[in-house]
């Protein structure tokens, strides 16, 4: 017969185990999220870069503009509505934003070559990987990254709104590598974030608002650091 302590400790040891299956069936919902969203651009981009007259339509007009932009309007829109839209909402606001920045970034199909992009790419998913599976398993407390990698995030920022008028191809190679390390933070950072949101007492709805969110912060985080890699390792034609 089990005596009280043991009882507790059998008792605590299930829970614990049934939180577990929890956070990983959340933590792969988050990841396929991810990567359909990461799919989804890549098929559109390769599909309009393949089009000359649909990307003269965009980028030879003030149209560009739009596409430029709408990815920004779709992230605030999801981030700070997430609480009022619905699941439903949610998902079909991320997969939009997913396609248009396909449309986006499908001009870099003209600036490089096929092969060094799909190289870039896989590098980029190797590196993500390994850094999203550290902040994931680590023990280590990583929260207080935050506030140096958002330092880092806004003077990426302003340093490439001065570069697009200095056109200055050091201040560009100095962006770009400080970018990959904001990123690999970033990616570790938001993996152990997502984490650590996860409660076993939220319902179906909100559990499912905070997959696609933490989908939508590791879709950037890769997306980001494979532009930055493509602008160091990249092959232009």
């Amino acid at each position: 017969m089990l005596g009280p302590d043991k009882r507790f400790m059998t008792r605590s040891q299930a829970e614990a185990a049934q939180i577990d299956v929890g956070l990983r069936a959340h933590m792969l919902r988050v990841y396929n999220y991810m990567a359909s969203g990461v799919a989804l651009t890549g098929i559109v981009a390769m599909l309009a870069s393949s089009s000359p007259t649909l990307m003269n339509a965009i980028f030879g007009t003030p149209l560009k503009w739009v596409v430029m932009l709408a990815p920004l309007a779709f992230v605030m829109v999801i981030s700070f509505g997430i609480n009022r839209l619905s699941l439903f909402a949610s998902q079909a606001l991320f997969w939009a934003f997913a396609a248009v920045m396909g449309l986006s970034l499908s001009v870099i199909f003209l600036i490089y070559t096929g092969e060094s992009i799909a190289r870039v790419f896989f590098i980029t998913a190797a590196s993500f990987g390994a850094l999203s599976l550290w902040g994931y398993t680590t023990k280590r407390d990583i929260s207080g990254w935050g506030s140096f990698l958002f330092i880092g995030l806004v003077g990426i920022i302003i340093a490439g709104v001065v570069n697009w008028f200095m056109q200055s191809s050091a201040l560009q190679f100095a962006i770009s590598v400080i970018g990959v390390l904001v990123f690999a933070g970033l990616t570790a950072y938001d993996t152990q974030k997502i984490k650590n949101e996860y409660s076993e007492l939220h319902d179906q709805e909100t559990s499912g608002k905070l997959a696609v969110m933490g989908a939508l912060r590791l879709y950037l985080d890769f997306i980001n650091l494979m532009m930055m890699l493509l602008r160091l390792f990249g092959t232009r034609r």
